[in-house]
This record gives structure tokens, sequence and C-alpha cells, in this order.
């Protein structure tokens, strides 16, 4: 269910979920943890029609804490990367999937490729479609890098900040044509449920009108108290930029911090592809 109040957005999530809850960590696996979220709780307040979505992209998820036993009662452990499409009816909430994950810790399974294709069945299951699912082992380590977000950092802008809950009026254009990336560090909002805060780095890039950077900021900083999950919190941007602002091309594109051993990276896009998972500094 979603509302506004004094110009507020306020949206409710399902009453169910395990999210804000006292529960019991089960390490057996237990598919049934897993619980989903529907995208139109927050697609709804933006007016968006789920069959002509005005942009494409992934949700990208990395697990840092998964592990299981091999049939000899041997732990293994390896690093998840899932790629959930935007497209899917629910979103995956993250306690169940950390919850969800956990039930592998003292479970048999036959290989590696076992695990990854019990993760993608379940995972395409909640999701309401096919999850693509891949598995890092420790012997592959070695080969992951760091890739930091390219472009005009905006956080050493010298502003005034008043405004906590997003604004769009802060979002101004001039008449001149560019074609840039804009950076900042400085995303942070708030769990739907449980207040708990979410910290991001976010890339914004486009072709048009030039969006005005302390405005753009500004608008950032906004989200600052502003209670939705990472991935609606992207797509709201998305929506704001592209109604307010008018560009030709758009992508937001944001890294979340981890919990819990998850990080989420949602990417949304007119006109490019999704960038390849590599993991910041802050991750």
């Amino acid at each position: 269910m979603t509302s506004k109040v004094n110009d507020k957005i306020s949206i409710s999530a399902p009453k169910d979920l395990s999210l804000g809850k006292q529960v019991e960590y089960e390490f057996h696996y237990n598919p049934n943890l897993l619980q989903g979220v529907p995208r139109s709780l927050s697609r709804d307040t933006l007016s968006l029609n789920a069959e002509a979505l005005p942009f494409t992209g992934i949700d990208t998820w990395t697990g840092y804490e998964l592990s299981w036993l091999n049939k000899k009662g041997k732990p293994h452990v390896a690093l998840l990367e899932c790629n959930v499409p935007i497209t899917s009816a629910n979103l995956i909430e993250s306690k169940s999937f950390k919850l969800y994950l956990n039930s592998f810790n003292q479970t048999a399974f036959e290989s590696p490729e076992d695990v990854r294709a019990t993760l993608a069945s379940d995972l395409s299951k909640c999701a309401g479609e096919p999850v693509m699912v891949s598995l890092t082992l420790p012997n592959q380590f070695n080969t992951l890098t760091f890739k930091e977000f390219e472009g005009v950092l905006l956080d050493e802008l010298d502003i005034s900040v008043e405004t906590y809950e997003p604004d769009t009026s802060l979002l101004k254009v001039t008449d001149e044509k560019k074609a840039e990336s804009l950076v900042s560090h400085l995303l942070k909002s708030n769990c739907l449920i449980t207040s708990q805060p979410d910290w991001a780095s976010v890339q914004i890039r486009y072709e048009g009108r030039s969006i005005d950077h302390e405005g753009l900021l500004k608008y950032l900083i906004s989200f600052r108290q502003h209670n939705e999950f990472h991935e609606q919190c992207v797509e709201r941007i998305y929506c704001d930029i592209m109604q307010h602002c008018q560009p030709e091309k758009l992508t937001v594109c944001a890294r979340y911090t981890r919990r819990g051993g998850l990080d989420i990276n949602p990417f949304r896009s007119n006109f490019e592809t999704p960038y390849a998972n590599k993991r910041q500094a802050r991750q």
C-alpha cells in the first residue's frame, strides 16, 4: 500500500515479512525462508507501468557469507553473485535472503554446481522470473578486483543542506547541452521497515540539458531520512531526474554497502547495459 502524507512518500510493506522481527536462525537448508516484496509497492507511487518500464537494468547481489558442507562433512565457502531481473514481480527481501543463505551452513551438497543450481531455482521462484547465479570459489579469489565509479565527484561542493526527505524541486537544468558522469558517496536512505541506515555510492550518467551539480547533490542528500528499499530508491532517483531534467539518455547505478554479508547494486538505464559487478572500497 502506498500513500502521500504532507508530501512525504509513505510506503507500507507486507505485514508477514521476517524483517524487523526476532527470528530463530536455521542451519539446515530451508527454501521457505525466502520472501518476496512486490515491486508494485513503490512503482505505483511513481506511476510506472510494469508492462512498459522506462528503463532496463538488473539488481545485482553479492553474498560474502555463503558456506555449505560436502558429502564428507567438510565446510566449503564461496562468493555468491545473483542478478535479479527488474521485470520480476518481486524483489527479494534482504533479511529473508540472509536467513536462507544461513540455512546452507550445515547442509551437505554434492558439489558447488549443486549449490549454484539450488540457489538459482529457489531465488527464481521467489522473484517470479529466472535469476542468474554464479559462484566464485576460493581458488578464484585472487582474480577479483576493485573498481570505483568514474566521473565528476559532487561531494566536495560547498553547499548548505536543509532538506532530508526527497525533494524534486532541487533538480534544475540549464539550456547548455552536456554528456557527463556524476558521482556521489553521500546517498543514504533507511530500511522501509526497520529504519536501519542504507549507505551507497551512486553514479549518474546522462546526455541532455546540463544538470545543476549543487542541486543534484542536495537532491541525493535529501534521501537521508527517507524509508524505502534500495531498489526502490534507485528507481525513484531515475524517475525524478527523467521527469524534472528530461535527459535524452540516463543511467542511475548505486552500489550499497553490505549488511549481513550481502550488498545490493541496482542498475537502471535507457541506453546502457549493466556494468560488471566490481566491488568498491566501501564494500
